[in-house]
């Protein structure tokens, strides 16, 4: 007789990095979990605390977040504590962070990889790559790009 075991489908942001989520006793960087664990991550549904962190992280005010997660500040200012953002903001809470996971692991300084979100990109046709995190293809080239940093191909 096979005994059933209780699975635990949340997961928890590693709240020292909020970059970084637990995966049983280990914390994996968003950019490095599947498709499906981040699927979990957003249907469990994204706190204000995790957001709090995440802005802490990346040095971003909530005017920056609002804006590159096209939603009105007060959407994010007005939630509390453990109160959890739709399905569809938590979506994008996460695709900026996994942006910013990828971003710090490839610069490997948080500084010099803030700094670079926020400056014009000839690669970008000078556009400065966070004015391109509003929506989902704007995120993708920069992921992109971070990719052929990472890389070492001219960008």
């Amino acid at each position: 007789m096979k005994k059933q075991y209780k699975t635990n489908d949340s997961q928890n942001f590693a709240a020292e990095a909020p970059t970084h989520f637990y995966d049983g006793n280990l914390a994996v960087p968003l950019v490095e979990m599947t498709s499906i664990q981040k699927m979990r991550i957003v249907r469990g549904g994204i706190t204000k605390t995790y957001l709090t962190k995440l802005k802490k992280e990346t040095s971003l005010d909530y005017d920056a977040l609002a804006q590159a997660l096209s939603v009105t500040r007060a959407t994010l200012i007005n939630k509390k504590g453990d109160q959890k953002f739709s399905d569809h903001v938590s979506e994008r809470i996460i695709a900026v962070a996994e942006i910013y996971s990828f971003g710090y692991e490839v610069f490997e300084d948080k500084a010099r990889f803030n700094q670079w979100m926020f400056s014009p990109n000839q690669a970008l046709s000078g556009a400065v790559p966070f004015d391109l995190m509003d929506n989902q293809f704007g995120r993708e080239e920069i992921r992109n790009l971070i990719g052929r940093i990472a890389y070492g191909v001219y960008s």
